[in-house]
């Protein structure tokens, strides 16, 4: 695989040229040629409403707290594996709550063609805010917080710099951003918080903890 602004190469083992790819598998997570983490996270979400599918039986019983724990420990980590990695769109952000609530509307045995708001499913459940988006921010953040605290080949790739001159247009969003986004914090700040980790963990459930609405 070449990167998305680097020429096209070809390497020859035994004579023989291995096939150049725009994408692939690795360890259950795609790969892209462009550095895209979109196709991805649609795989994630689409192998997890599968699974939401084959359990329908579970799905008609009447003990609800039964059905938000097979969700919560057998449904959402296949939704979030490799979350740690990704780097969120508001598209993304919006597929993620838009799975969430379909899910929510299972357990409740809603059709989709009840006139029923997110809001009100949410209330029926007990429940304040959705959980799906932060749990994937917890996740990350702690992952963030386990790099920075050691010298590894992570850390470098993090705080790396790569020479030369970016192109023209509107500079992706870096996988940093989310963790300035969510922290407040710059990067660099966020690293020496992280090295106090009662600190750094009092940080991320600040982050993520839900406030009332003004």
């Amino acid at each position: 695989m070449d990167s998305d602004k680097s020429p096209a190469s070809s390497i020859l083992i035994d004579n023989e040229a291995l096939q150049n790819v725009t994408h692939f598998n690795y360890l259950g997570a795609n790969i892209e040629a462009d550095g895209k983490i979109t196709p991805d996270i649609r795989k994630r979400l689409a192998i997890a409403t599968s699974k939401l599918k084959s359990t329908m039986n579970i799905w008609k019983s009447q003990s609800t707290p039964l059905k938000m724990r097979i969700l919560k420990y057998c449904i959402f980590p296949v939704a979030t594996y490799g979350c740690e990695t990704r780097t969120l769109t508001k598209k993304d952000v919006e597929k993620i709550d838009a799975f969430e609530m379909k899910c929510y509307r299972k357990i409740l045995r809603i059709p989709w063609t009840a006139r029923r708001t997110n809001q009100n499913i949410l209330q029926e459940l007990g429940m304040k805010e959705r959980q799906l988006l932060k749990n994937i921010k917890q996740l990350k953040l702690k992952y963030f917080g386990h790099v920075v605290r050691h010298n590894n080949l992570e850390k470098l790739c993090l705080e790396g710099a790569v020479e030369g001159r970016r192109g023209r247009g509107r500079p992706r969003r870096r996988w940093t951003q989310d963790i300035c986004d969510w922290l407040g914090f710059s990067v660099r700040e966020a690293s020496i918080l992280a090295q106090d980790r009662d600190g750094f963990r009092s940080a991320v459930w600040e982050a993520t903890s839900y406030k009332d609405p003004p």
